[in-house]
C-alpha cells in the first residue's frame, strides 16, 4: 500500500526517473494502491521500456529507502492510454480528483470500464494479479 508520506516522496522520485531517462513526467498523483503518470515518451521509447523503467527504479529505491516497505511490489501489469494535447489539462484534473473520485468508484472497477469504453479485448482472469 502507498501511504500519503511514501506517496509525497515517491512521485518527485518517479520525475526524477523520467527526466533521467528522456521522458518528461507532466503530472502525477496517487491512491492507496495506484499511481497515474501522465508522460510524455519520446517516439524512440516503447511504453513497456518506460514502465520497466520507472517501475523497476522506484520499486529498488522505495525498497531500500523505507524498510517498513520492503514487501512493497507494482503489479506485474499496466494500463497506459494515450491523450491529445487538447485533453492534458483534463487529464490533470482528473488525476488530482483521484483521492475523492475512489471514493466512489474503485479502482478496478473504474480500470475495467476504462478497458470497455476503449473497446479492448481482455480476459478478466488477467487483468488484476
Amino acid at each position: 500500500m502507498i501511504t500519503p508520506v511514501l506517496l509525497s516522496r515517491l512521485l518527485p522520485y518517479i520525475g526524477g526517473i523520467a527526466r533521467e531517462n528522456k521522458m518528461r513526467l507532466l503530472h502525477a498523483g496517487g491512491v492507496d494502491d495506484h499511481v497515474h503518470l501522465l508522460l510524455s515518451l519520446l517516439k524512440t521509447m516503447s511504453i513497456s521500456k518506460a514502465m520497466q523503467l520507472i517501475k523497476g527504479g522506484s520499486s529498488k529505491w522505495i525498497h531500500e529507502t523505507f524498510p517498513e516497505h520492503r514487501m512493497f511490489a507494482w503489479q506485474e501489469g499496466y494500463g497506459a492510454f494515450s491523450i491529445s494535447i487538447s485533453d492534458r489539462q483534463r487529464t490533470i484534473q482528473y488525476i488530482d480528483n483521484q483521492p475523492e473520485h475512489h471514493k466512489k468508484v474503485d479502482f478496478k472497477t473504474e480500470f475495467v470500464s476504462f478497458l470497455d469504453a476503449h473497446e479492448m479485448d481482455y480476459d478478466i482472469r488477467y487483468v488484476f494479479d
